[in-house]
């Protein structure tokens, strides 16, 4: 644990204010250029760096709190973990994407059948609208894209009880909000 502990450097923040707390830093200065360059190079956006280099860090200190030795080679291991990184962000985005794609093959003309459906519809929209992305996300894929609960497990890469969760409180949200609107 001892090789893993060095003192953060001060740096200027982006908001151009000095003074990161002095707490212990797993990569020193230039561990954490060589994996923004791993990342950036593995084709993670640049305004994503940042997290992928805190992902490292906490991988690092997740490893000395577990009680396994620190990597021989400090470095090489940041790096390896920050390539792993950029691969999983690449699937997560392609994941992203196919389940887009999905969606909107999946898309019906609006028609218009009455007021009524109109308010509703509208309601229905605005409460999506309101709801937490990862809420919203789990939403639309079990009721508009009518995938089963397990689809979505595995499509997102969560656990089949998180995204029960999710829905449960999706539906109690949007029912409370159309409550709220006295659309139902």
């Amino acid at each position: 644990m001892a090789v893993l502990r060095r003192k953060v450097r001060v740096v200027e923040g982006a908001d151009g204010v000095e003074g990161v707390p002095e707490a212990d830093d797993p990569l020193d200065a230039a561990q954490e250029r060589r994996v923004r360059a791993v990342l950036a190079l593995g084709g993670v956006p640049q305004s994503d760096l940042l997290d992928g280099v805190q992902q490292v860090r906490l991988r690092l200190l997740e490893r000395a709190a577990s009680g396994r030795e620190a990597p021989r080679d400090v470095s090489a291991w940041a790096a390896v973990v920050a390539s792993n990184l950029a691969m999983d962000w690449h699937r997560a985005k392609r994941r992203q994407e196919r389940l887009g794609e999905r969606l909107a093959s999946l898309r019906q003309p609006e028609h218009s059948s009455g007021e009524d459906s109109s308010v509703l519809s509208l309601a229905v929209a605005r409460g999506l609208d309101e709801l937490p992305d990862a809420l919203r996300q789990v939403l639309v894929l079990r009721f508009y894209a009518d995938l089963p609960v397990r689809g979505i497990a595995e499509e997102l890469g969560i656990p089949e009880g998180t995204v029960k969760s999710r829905l449960h409180s999706a539906v109690r949200a949007l029912r409370t909000r159309l409550h709220e609107d006295e659309v139902v």
